[in-house]
């Protein structure tokens, strides 16, 4: 029999605020990372606090923000009312204190917990907040959430604002540092929904006139729009659509209140099927749905009484009603599009007809390709029941239409050994493996009708289950698992192709990555220290004394299980695939995989003669 275990008073333990939030961050922020990724907790501290500054806005105080990101250390000042002088340490450091429960105040606010700044407090290192009103100015320092130091009233003639200063604390946050395309990204998004606000971002300017129609214009170039964007304004809703040329699949913007669903939600779900209804109507034709959304771009933005998000980082709408005497979600957003989009489709006869040629066209895709598709679905359905190729994790095996996981992770390898030591060290729970057989195809200029005849693309596009929509994406996280040589560089690049040709949202909404692995391991008896780069088997050899052991990792394969589990664990590395917006992506595939070929020899030559400079100084 068992030893019985104690069971006492002394087990009982009451946790502080802090304490709370540092020993269960993911309550509060979602993931933690180190910054690889749009959705890492430190893009999470810095949201929290621009939200307060967004919502003085909102209620008409302060038409400007600034925010510097200078290493580690992230300063946000805003010229709104201030906090009330008497509150600065309440506010920051005792939970459910906070202005946002008075809806007097901040009626459709984006926060209303009163739980972020608290957050933000408790898991840096080092923490600011000074408030100044009415020619006075009070402030408090912090460290883990801990006050050091308080400041008194002090006369000033600084104007009004409220100004944060953090520095995440990297015990909890590691190897982490800010990248400055996702801070940008989301400045954009805060303009896009504030036409009038200034935001300014190490000196840089972000300022939108145009709301959710420059959003669309930033992020699908006009070349590639079927038609000019269109844009529908209503009281506590705004809408762009537009179609692309190109594209295969949907895309959505989608926001409530200032928030980024990025998961999407009641909103979203209700967008998609009154636009559909909307047309249905309009044309007189009861068109597939599928016909209708088909290569859709839009962004849609909608203002709710206390929303309801189906997670504490507010990525999801629950809500059902807009709250008020406002009607259903469902109800306001179809009565909305029923009244604005048909008014404006009969207003504009050429943008109806280029979208009924688009709607046509997509019909005549989707019967030409019935035949295939429904054998290629039957070819991924046997496959995942008999095949290895996908080794799936548990929050997908247990329910596969459960929300996406902000820590689901689908490494594509290539090869036996690499999947093998991949699928021994990964977390079954979060990460699922999917094995390539060889190199992928060369997909350029091909049509969708290769990613239903190719054996490989078929069974990674049922994986991903992104056929129709970005939406119905069950990882958050792709990550391309292949060696850091010149076969393992090729393969990423044909991946890539892949996900540009068919799938850019998945690249565009920051879902791709690239694993990387160490190049090297120095080690002696004391220490092992795993190296990235050759500078970094350098340090390593001069850290450790004697005559250290050192291993060039050839493959992923090479690398054991027991030592890969660091590699895919908490000290995970991934660098993000990122779109240039400058460059059209046909222009990008064009280059890269098209028929080119001295232009891209030169390019290479040209990287390679840079790459060997820098080793030649280092050494």
């Amino acid at each position: 029999m068992s030893k019985e275990t104690k069971y006492t008073e002394d087990n009982i333990r009451s946790l502080d605020w802090k304490e709370h939030i540092r020993m269960r961050p993911g309550m509060y922020i979602g993931k933690l990372g180190d910054g690889s990724s749009a959705d890492d907790g430190i893009y999470i501290l810095l949201k929290e606090v621009l939200d307060n500054s967004i919502d003085e806005y909102v209620m008409g105080a302060g038409k400007t923000i600034e925010i510097s990101i200078q290493g580690d250390k992230v300063i946000v000042r805003d010229y709104g009312r201030g906090i009330p002088l008497g509150k600065v340490v309440d506010v920051v450091s005792k939970m459910n204190t906070g202005g946002k429960y008075d809806s007097r105040a901040f009626k459709k606010s984006v926060g209303l917990n009163g739980v972020g700044t608290k957050a933000v407090n408790a898991l840096s290192k080092f923490f600011r907040v000074e408030s100044t009103r009415d020619g006075k100015s009070a402030s408090a320092e912090f460290e883990k959430g801990n006050l050091t130091n308080q400041d008194s009233l002090d006369e000033t003639s600084r104007r009004r604002g409220t100004k944060v200063s953090f520095v995440p604390d990297d015990t909890i946050f590691k190897h982490y540092k800010y990248r400055t395309e996702y801070v940008a990204k989301m400045l954009k998004n805060y303009v896009y929904l504030n036409p009038g606000l200034t935001i300014l971002f190490n000196g840089e300017k972000y300022f939108s006139e145009n709301g959710l129609k420059d959003l669309l214009s930033d992020n699908i170039n006009e070349g590639d729009r079927l038609y000019p964007i269109i844009h529908l304004l209503g009281e506590d809703i705004e809408i762009a659509i537009t179609h692309s040329k190109t594209q295969y699949s949907e895309e959505y913007h989608s926001f409530v209140n200032g928030q980024n669903t990025t998961q999407g939600g009641t909103h979203q779900a209700a967008f998609r099927e009154a636009i559909v209804k909307t047309i249905r109507e309009f044309y007189g034709k009861n068109y597939e749905a599928s016909d209708i959304r088909k290569s859709i771009v839009s962004a849609i933005s909608i203002k709710v009484m206390e929303p309801v998000f189906e997670s504490q980082t507010k990525t999801k709408l629950g809500s059902t009603d807009m709250g008020g005497n406002l009607p259903t979600v469902r109800t306001y957003i179809n009565d909305f599009l029923k009244t604005k989009l048909d008014n404006f489709l009969h207003k504009n006869s050429d943008v109806a007809e280029g979208i009924q040629r688009k709607i046509l066209q997509a019909e005549r895709e989707r019967k030409d390709l019935s035949g295939i598709r429904k054998l290629a679905r039957e070819r991924a359905k046997k496959a995942s029941l008999h095949n290895k190729k996908l080794r799936d994790c548990r929050v997908h095996l247990t329910d596969s239409k459960k929300d996406r996981n902000l820590e689901s992770t689908l490494f594509i390898t290539e090869g036996d050994s690499a999947s093998g030591s991949i699928t021994k060290s990964r977390d079954v729970n979060t990460q699922a493996v999917f094995s390539l057989r060889g190199k992928p195809l060369n997909c350029y200029n091909m049509s969708k009708k290769i990613v239903y005849e190719n054996e490989e693309f078929n069974l990674l596009q049922a994986a991903l289950n992104i056929e129709e929509s970005l939406e119905d994406l069950r990882y958050n996280n792709i990550v391309i698992a292949t060696d850091a040589d010149v076969d393992g560089m090729h393969i990423r690049l044909l991946l890539i192709t892949f996900f540009l040709q068919f799938f850019p949202e998945v690249i565009k909404e920051g879902h791709l990555y690239i694993l990387q692995t160490p190049l090297f391991r120095v080690r002696n008896k004391k220490e092992t220290i795993y190296c990235y780069s050759e500078q970094e088997r350098r340090d390593a050899i001069a850290k450790l004394s004697g005559k250290p052991e050192i291993t060039r990792f050839k493959g992923l394969g090479e690398i054991s299980p027991d030592e890969f589990v660091h590699f895919i664990g908490d000290d995970i590395r991934l660098d993000p695939v990122m779109l240039d917006k400058e460059k059209p992506i046909e222009e990008l595939l064009s280059f890269y995989m098209g028929k080119n070929t001295p232009n891209r020899q030169e390019f290479i030559i040209e990287n390679l003669k840079v790459e060997l400079d820098t080793i030649e100084e280092e050494l």
